[in-house]
C-alpha cells in the first residue's frame, strides 16, 4: 500500500485535469502520520473538555443545588460562541498558517478553565463554558484541515478518522481517569487536570507542529507564484449553495445533537434512567466510544481503499454516511420500546458507533467540493452550522427529564426524538450529497468567471 505522500496521478477535472502530485520522501510520510496522531491527541483533549460536564453533572448538581435544566443549560452554553468562532476561525485559517491557529486554540481553551477554578459558582461555570466553547469552536474542522495538508484527497478518509477517533479516546481513556479523579478529589480537580494537559500539548506542538505539502498555506503560496492550475478561489456563497454542502449540514446537524446529548447526559442516563451506580455509569460512558472509534477507523480505511480503486466519492463517502446515519437513527428511535437496561445500553452504544462513522467521511466529501485555498473556511462553516444542534439538544434533554413522570421516560423520549431526526437527515443526504457533481460546478463557475472577466464570483 502506498504511503500517504507517495507520487500519484490525481485526475480531478476541477483542478485542471491530470496532474502529478509532488513526490514526498518516506521521512515526510512518517512526519504526516506523526502530525496526525498529535492532532488526534488535541482532538482527544478537545472532547474531554466537552465530556467533562457529563462526568461532573451529578456532583455539580448536589454541590451547587442545580436542576437537570440547569445542567442542560451548562451543556448548551458551550455551543453559544462555539458556532460563531467556528464560522470565523475557518476564514482566519485560510490566511494564517494552521500550525499557529491550533497553538492559539489549545492555549485559549486551557486558560478559560480559570474562572471555574477560582470561583466555582454556577455563574462562573456558565462563563467558563461559553468561553471554552468560543476557544474550541474552530478546532474540529481545523484539526482535519491540519491533517489534510499532509495527504492527497484520495487518502484523507483514514487520517480524518484517526483525528475523529480522538472524540472516542476522550471517553475511552480520559473519561474513566477523570471519573476516578472526581470521586477521589472532587469535581474541580478534573478541571485542573484538563488545563494542565492542554498546556503540555501546546508546548509539544510549538516544537514539532508544521504545515504539510498539501496544506492551505502551500496552496496559497502556489497561487501567488502562479504555479498551480487548480481552481483558486470562488465566492463562499457558491460553495454553501451546493447540495452536498447544505445536505451534509442537515445530516450532520441530526447526528451532532445526539453527540452533544451523549457528552452531557449519558452518565446521568445510566445512573438516573437505568439504575447503574455512579462509578459504573462513568465507566460505561466509554462504551459508545469503543464502537465509534472502531467504526470510524474501519469504515474510513475501507472507503479510502475503494476511492483509490476508482469508486466515486458519492458512493464511498456520501452513501456510506447515509447508511451509517440511518442505522443510528433506527437504533435510537427504538430505545423507548425496550425494557431491559442492558439492551438499552446496547442500542445507545451501537447507535452512537454507527452514527459517528459519518463524521470523517462527510469531512472528506465537503473538502472535496472546495478549492484547496478555501478548505479551512469551508470545513469551518460546515462544522459551525451543524454544531448549532448542540445549542438546543442538551437543554431540551434536561427539560424533558425534568417534566417527565420519571427520569427514564424523559431520557428515552429525548433519544427517540434524536433518532427520528437522524433518519430524516439520512434521507436528505441521500438526495443531495454528490461531491463529483458539485466539484464540477465549482470548476464551471471559475471557467465562466474567467471567460467574462467578472470578479463578482471571486472572493
Amino acid at each position: 500500500m502506498a504511503l500517504p505522500g507517495d507520487t500519484e496521478r490525481a485526475d480531478d477535472p476541477a483542478d485542471g485535469g491530470k496532474r502529478v502530485a509532488p513526490a514526498v520522501s518516506a521521512p515526510t510520510a512518517r512526519t504526516a502520520w506523526s502530525i496526525t496522531f498529535l492532532v488526534m491527541i488535541l482532538q482527544t483533549i478537545n472532547f474531554a473538555d466537552k465530556a467533562l460536564l457529563g462526568i461532573v453533572a451529578r456532583p455539580l448538581s448536589e454541590d451547587l443545588g442545580l436542576s437537570n435544566a440547569d445542567i442542560g443549560l451548562l451543556g448548551s452554553a458551550f455551543y453559544v460562541l462555539f458556532v460563531i468562532t467556528g464560522l470565523v476561525g475557518g476564514f482566519i485559517a485560510d490566511r494564517v498558517r494552521i500550525v499557529w491557529v491550533l497553538l492559539a486554540l489549545a492555549l485559549l481553551w486551557s486558560l478559560v478553565q480559570i474562572p471555574v477554578l477560582l470561583v466555582g459558582t454556577f455563574t462562573a461555570l456558565i462563563v467558563s463554558r461559553v468561553l471554552l466553547g468560543a476557544a474550541e469552536g474552530p478546532a474540529g474542522a481545523l484539526n482535519n484541515v491540519a491533517v489534510f495538508g499532509w495527504f492527497p484527497k484520495s487518502k484523507r478518509g483514514l487520517p480524518s478518522a484517526v483525528v475523529s477517533s480522538g472524540t472516542s479516546l476522550s471517553k475511552i481513556l480520559m473519561a474513566p481517569v477523570l471519573t476516578v479523579i472526581v470521586a477521589a478529589y472532587g469535581w474541580k480537580a478534573a478541571f485542573w487536570t484538563l488545563m494542565i494537559v492542554g498546556l503540555v500539548w501546546a508546548a509539544v506542538w510549538l516544537v514539532v507542529g508544521k504545515d504539510g505539502p498539501y496544506s492551505v498555506s502551500s496552496a496559497r503560496e502556489e497561487a501567488q507564484a502562479g504555479t498551480t492550475g487548480k481552481v483558486e478561489r470562488v465566492s463562499f456563497r457558491r460553495i454553501a449553495a451546493l447540495p452536498t454542502f447544505w445536505g451534509g449540514v442537515i445530516g450532520m446537524f441530526a447526528i451532532y445533537g445526539m453527540v452533544a446529548v451523549i457528552l452531557t447526559w449519558l452518565p446521568s442516563y445510566f445512573e438516573q434512567g437505568l439504575g447503574f451506580g455512579r462509578v459504573d455509569s462513568g465507566l460505561l460512558f466509554a462504551l459508545p466510544s469503543v464502537t465509534g472509534m472502531a467504526s470510524m477507523l474501519l469504515v474510513s480505511f475501507i472507503t479510502d481503499r475503494l476511492a483509490g480503486r476508482g469508486m466515486s466519492v458519492r458512493i464511498s463517502r456520501g452513501m456510506v454516511s447515509v447508511v451509517a446515519l440511518f442505522v443510528c437513527g433506527v437504533m435510537l428511535a427504538s430505545i423507548p420500546l425496550v425494557h431491559s437496561a442492558w439492551l438499552a445500553v446496547v442500542l445507545v452504544v451501537a447507535g452512537y458507533g454507527a452514527g459517528v462513522a459519518s463524521y470523517p467521511l462527510m469531512n472528506v466529501a465537503v473538502a472535496h467540493i472546495s478549492p484547496e485555498r478555501q478548505v479551512a473556511s469551508t470545513l469551518g462553516v460546515f462544522t459551525a452550522l451543524f454544531s448549532t444542534s448542540g445549542i438546543l439538544a442538551p437543554w431540551l434533554t434536561g427539560h424533558l427529564v425534568d417534566t417527565a413522570t420519571t427520569p427514564a421516560e424523559g431520557y428515552t423520549t429525548a433519544f427517540q426524538i434524536f433518532g427520528v431526526v437522524a433518519i430524516f437527515g439520512a434521507v436528505v443526504m441521500a438526495l443531495t450529497v454528490n461531491p463529483e457533481r458539485d466539484r464540477a460546478r465549482i470548476a464551471a463557475i471559475d471557467t465562466l468567471t474567467s471567460a467574462d472577466g467578472s470578479v463578482d464570483d471571486k472572493s
